[in-house]
């Protein structure tokens, strides 16, 4: 039994000091420097392609709500001005509608925000009477 448990004892001891005796290299200020410098500019490319896709997705975004409206939308505009007629009116020419502004006006249907009829006054969509 005794040597059973000096057997376990010398295993543990000697897989530890193995493990103690590695050898670490020093590095030098110079690759710290180097390390440093080649991660900082990989940083930078990210942050650059980021930005590019970022931009890139935004004038997307904003090409999208830019469409004019079809007639049967214009039509369905014309009526949702209408339900508000009695403090707005249309300032621009129906023709001139686009899918944003159509998703507004819906969106006070809706929900009855007069925020986003404010929002219409201060593109220039409607005004007040």
């Amino acid at each position: 039994m005794g040597t059973l448990i000096k057997g376990i004892f010398d295993k543990l001891f000697k897989q530890n000091q193995n493990t103690t005796q590695t050898q670490v290299q020093p590095i030098s200020h110079e690759e710290v420097e180097a390390l440093v410098d080649a991660k900082i500019k990989e940083h930078a490319a990210t942050l650059q392609t980021n930005t590019a896709d970022q931009s890139n997705h935004q004038t997307q975004a904003g090409v999208e709500d830019d469409y004019a409206l079809t007639a049967k939308q214009i039509d369905y505009a014309l009526s949702l001005i209408d339900k508000v007629k009695d403090e707005y009116v249309l300032a621009i020419e129906p023709s001139k509608l686009r899918i944003k502004d159509l998703n507004r006006l819906i969106a006070y249907q809706r929900y009855k925000n007069k925020g986003t009829l404010v929002n219409l006054v201060k593109k220039g969509v409607l005004k007040r009477k």
